[in-house]
């Protein structure tokens, strides 16, 4: 695998800890800036919002620039993002910075996906994209319990202010490893936006946003899941996340080998699977080891779709794929809030903390439909093109006058 993906790991992985690291500093930060950790909640919200607004709007004013070029303003904007969140002196403020990192999100994976995608042989096309989404699975592993940590030990302002500094190691990598690619010719606004024209990638999108909504209806919740169900202290949540990281690189890795061998039948695997142990989660919550090994197959599971359905919208997107591969990232993030906004909802009605797991069995299943009326769609085109390539020799002999 190219060099070139190291930096473009790096990103991810720094852009992967600013996500995801706020969940635990939320009390930090609201007592901070004097309001209500539901308040602070909002930097998490307003962040999955300006991913999935950022992802086709950063692509778009991008398509007149090289994509390495593109890359590297990601990274830059990210850096700024970053750095007015660690020096806000408001609450708003901290959550325009939040937003403003935001925006380079999306478009960096989608971009990053093709770049990844387009250093290597075809056969080892999901290969590359998975070795970048390496990059945001270690984040969890790593970064967000280390940001976490420092974060409650000497500042939250401090975990933003490396996040920053990872942000600038990216932006060094990107500059010094990975090829200037230029805009593809020919390839404009109008090439990108028929893509969503192609019902497969629509369907690649929708497995998404439901797959790894799946994830997100328990793994949000996973906090008074684990404490007041499965009995667990208020300190050990930090350690099953490394767990449910840890389970993410795992599948990423796992994804990513059999996705250029197999794709549509990983993805019924592991959606099927995902489905299921998510069902099951429901019981085990109950027991502290069966749910900490639970936690780490939902990761498995989901992040193995990842490196398939990216690899499935690049190649159904074929001539044009930036935009959609971006828009493809935003769907993820659309997942993660439709499925909190679920299982919240489930929480409320009185079902308990484990019904978010249900919510999440639904989901996923609901992604393993799609994915057998893909592969429908795609059997009918290849018997349809038979059909007609058998058809044209019997059509010609019949137009010879006699």
């Amino acid at each position: 695998m190219p060099l070139a993906l190291l930096a473009l790991a790096i990103g991810a992985f720094g852009i992967g800890t600013t996500e995801f690291v706020i969940m635990g500093l939320l009390p930090e930060v609201a007592g901070d800036f004097g309001v209500s950790v539901p308040t602070a909640g909002h930097l998490v919200t307003g962040y999955a919002l300006g991913v999935v607004l950022g992802a086709p709007l950063m692509t778009v004013l991008g398509t007149k620039i090289s994509r390495k070029r593109m890359l590297m303003l990601l990274m830059g904007l990210f850096i700024a993002g970053n750095l007015l969140s660690a020096l806000a002196p408001v609450f708003g403020v901290m959550l325009l910075g939040r937003v403003i990192a935001s925006l380079a999100h999306g478009a960096f994976f989608g971009i990053g996906s093709v770049v990844a995608a387009g250093l290597v042989a075809p056969h080892k096309k999901a290969g590359a994209i998975a070795l970048m989404f390496t990059g945001l699975t270690v984040a969890n592993v790593v970064g967000v319990p280390l940001g976490t940590l420092i974060g409650q030990s000497v500042g939250w302002r401090i975990t933003f202010g490396l996040v920053a500094a990872l942000g600038v190691i990216g932006l060094a990598g990107i500059a010094g490893l990975v090829p200037d690619l230029p805009a593809l010719e020919g390839v404009r606004l109008r090439h990108e936006l028929a893509a969503f024209k192609n019902v497969q990638v629509l369907l690649a999108m929708a497995m998404t946003v439901l797959g790894f909504g799946g994830v997100f209806a328990a793994i949000t919740y996973i906090a008074p899941m684990m404490t007041q169900v499965a009995g667990f202290a208020d300190g050990s949540v930090t350690w099953l996340l490394v767990l449910f990281g840890l389970g993410m690189v795992g599948g990423n890795l796992v994804g990513g080998r059999y996705a250029d061998r197999a794709l549509m039948p990983l993805l019924y695997v592991s959606l099927g699977a995902l489905a299921v142990v998510l069902a099951l989660f429901t019981l085990t919550a109950h027991h502290k080891a069966l749910a900490a090994v639970t936690i780490v197959l939902i990761g498995g599971l989901g992040f193995a779709t990842v490196p398939p359905l990216q690899k499935r919208v690049l190649d159904q997107a074929h001539g044009a794929p930036t935009l959609a591969s971006a828009v493809n990232i935003g769907a993820f993030n659309l997942g993660n809030a439709l499925s909190a906004w679920l299982g919240g909802l489930a929480i409320a009605a009185g079902l308990g903390y484990t019904a978010p797991n249900w919510v999440g069995a639904v989901l996923a299943a609901s992604a393993l439909v799609l994915a057998f009326v893909s592969a429908a769609l795609d059997r009918r085109g290849k018997a349809l093109g038979a059909v007609t390539v058998g058809q044209a020799p019997t059509e010609r002999r019949t137009a010879v006058p006699h």
